[in-house]
């Protein structure tokens, strides 16, 4: 049996209806001060072409360097891609995510892999057969 999402006790129906103060009560202290200090312009073109794709008028894929965008109900089902410090990733918005930031499922470092030892780097490098 697949599990039903439910966030505080709502499902995602009942979130998506919810008028924003009453969907602010729900987020995390960290979300509902940043939401209710007010959004900037920047923030709210993306959130306008948020509900433009979901309408299905927006055309090409949504890119944003904003990674402090706290993921509302209605823009699951989404595909953002966001800046990674190199590249602009996708994210998939699935409805877990509501509450959380864009920039949390994005990692901006990768994982160091060296390389081997060139010669003379170390005394034990002389003895290394070169190929």
């Amino acid at each position: 049996m697949v599990k039903e999402f439910k966030y505080r006790g709502l499902s995602l129906e009942e979130l998506q209806g919810l008028s924003l103060e009453r969907l602010f009560e729900l987020l995390p202290a960290r979300a509902r001060r940043s939401l209710t200090r007010g959004i900037t312009d920047d923030k709210r073109k993306l959130l306008e072409d948020t509900k433009l794709a979901k309408a299905g008028k927006h055309k090409t894929t949504i890119k944003t360097h904003l990674r402090d965008v706290i993921i509302l109900p209605y823009m699951t089902g989404l595909t953002i891609s966001v800046y990674s410090g190199k590249e602009f990733l996708p994210v998939a918005i699935k409805p877990d995510m509501v509450g959380h930031y864009l920039g949390e499922f994005i990692m901006t470092n990768k994982r160091v892999v060296h390389g081997a030892p060139g010669v003379g780097a170390s005394r034990s490098s002389l003895y290394v057969p070169l190929k």
